[in-house]
């Protein structure tokens, strides 16, 4: 496809526009429209017979006393600031492990995968070709905890001598373990992918200079690798990150225990409640928005200041 460099000024100046009308369409339709319902719901009233929301949708017409209430739960020693503070360690630990787990590999494809790159790439990612729920319905059996079968992951660890009672997988500290498992499980692919990609495109040619200079392997890793991969590492944590602090089902499939419901449980039991508890769930919604967005931000800052040290 010819650019426009040959035709008029007016024309060069909207030939990009152009390009990107589509998906600033997209945008404004499925995610600022529903983005601005939801900021309708959650500062607009209740109907005083049905305790319906009644959405206001224009912005002078907003009140601002259910969203005060609800920020105010949030902060208060409670039930809601309880299910944030977990919500924020789980989300916390499981970046971590899936860093632990995940650079190894992404490190070990992008150095020593050869030909086998795209080989290893696909079977590491198909299983997550299956279903969010099925996957977690099947950890739900390999863990299970009924009188006749306790589970594959019990069996196996009951041939061990360290193991010699079948482990609650659903209660106790040990579920917030499972819970965390279940995050790393069902998000570590998407963490994986991008850091691979930052890894595969750092140059050879200073790690060999590393070594000239009599650098140790190790050495190597720590001075040149990992700080080159600073943006990966970032952009796999930021794209996890998102969904996991959304993440509502995880839970509910694996433990079903209030002890380990997260921030996502309190939405979607208040916009799926009734008595008027819609305006609730939609302001938390936009809490945890605010709360994810300043998360952004600092990655945003991140890659500006990373583009700019690359350009000098």
């Amino acid at each position: 496809m010819s650019t426009p460099a040959g035709g008029t000024v007016g024309q060069r100046r909207w030939y990009y526009p152009a390009l990107a009308m589509p998906g600033i369409v997209w945008l404004l339709l499925l995610f600022i429209l529903p983005f601005y319902a939801i900021a309708a719901v959650a500062f607009g009233t209740r109907d005083q017979i049905f305790a319906l929301p009644i959405p206001a949708w224009n912005p002078l017409e907003w009140q601002f006393e259910t969203f005060s209430e609800t920020a105010g739960e949030l902060f208060a020693s409670g039930g809601l600031q309880a299910q944030f503070t977990r919500t924020v360690l789980y989300v916390g630990i499981s970046v971590v492990l899936c860093l632990l787990v995940g650079y190894p590999v992404a490190y070990y494809i992008a150095r020593y995968g050869g030909r086998l790159k795209i080989l290893l790439l696909t079977l590491m990612i198909a299983p997550f070709w299956m279903s969010y729920l099925m996957r977690m319905l099947a950890w739900v059996n390999l863990l299970s905890l009924k009188p006749e079968d306790p589970g594959l992951v019990n069996r196996l660890l009951l041939l061990t001598p360290f193991v010699h009672d079948p482990i609650a997988w659903n209660s106790g500290a040990v579920s917030h373990m499972t819970v965390i498992l279940g995050l790393v499980y069902g998000y570590i692919p998407f963490f994986i992918l991008p850091l691979y990609a930052a890894l595969d495109r750092i140059d050879r040619s200073q790690l060999e200079a590393s070594r000239d200079m009599g650098a140790s392997p190790a050495s190597t890793f720590w001075r040149v690798t990992l700080p080159l991969s600073k943006q990966g590492i970032l952009a796999g944590a930021v794209i996890i990150t998102l969904p996991m602090f959304g993440d509502y089902y995880t839970p509910n499939l694996l433990t079903a225990s209030p002890e380990n419901t997260m921030i996502g449980n309190a939405i979607d039991l208040a916009l799926q409640g009734g008595q008027g508890t819609q305006p609730k769930g939609a302001g938390l919604t936009l809490l945890l928005s605010a709360f994810i967005a300043a998360l952004m931000i600092y990655y945003l800052v991140s890659v500006s200041r990373a583009a700019k040290e690359a350009q000098r």
